[in-house]
């Protein structure tokens, strides 16, 4: 199904003022070793959606606590786990949570656009990984090509 036709996961793009993350960031801290399953959620939110790839970790690493720590919260956790990892570069993790989702809700429309993100990605990271091949090869081509020249000529 292609993305065009879905809402765009606009959480991919659309980062938290950093006053708000404060806000988030503050009231974790406020609660420090007894904060709450929500806080938490709420502050890996704001890491997620930061722009800063280290916040954007620390977002993942505390989102990653929730799923295994609380069944209950797992489904809220699987959009925002996906997210983190797409916004990281780790497209098999982003496309195992967001299937996982999708297994559940399938008519989950932010989850097919993260879904048609996350094969975007891939797909140009793939054809750019057969481009740089493809250079290494030619010019291996060429500069072998040059050398069997130079060495024929000597003969």
């Amino acid at each position: 199904m292609p993305s065009d036709n879905l809402p765009h996961a606009v959480d991919a793009e659309s980062p938290l003022k950093e006053a708000e993350l404060q806000v988030l960031r503050n009231q974790f801290e406020k609660e420090g070793q007894f904060v709450g399953v929500q806080t938490k959620f709420n502050y890996a939110w704001g890491l997620i959606k930061s722009e800063k790839r280290l916040e954007q970790q620390m977002g993942v690493r505390l989102l990653t606590d929730i799923f295994r720590d609380h069944n209950e919260r797992r489904r809220e956790c699987l959009y925002y786990l996906a997210l983190g990892n797409y916004k990281l570069g780790n497209y098999a993790e982003a496309r195992r949570y967001n299937d996982r989702l999708l297994e559940n809700e399938p008519a989950n429309l932010q989850s097919q656009s993260l879904r048609g993100l996350i094969d975007d990605k891939v797909a140009k990271e793939g054809m750019l990984g057969v481009a740089i091949v493809g250079g290494v090869a030619l010019a291996a081509g060429l500069v072998g090509s040059a050398l069997w020249r130079g060495m024929s000529r000597k003969r």
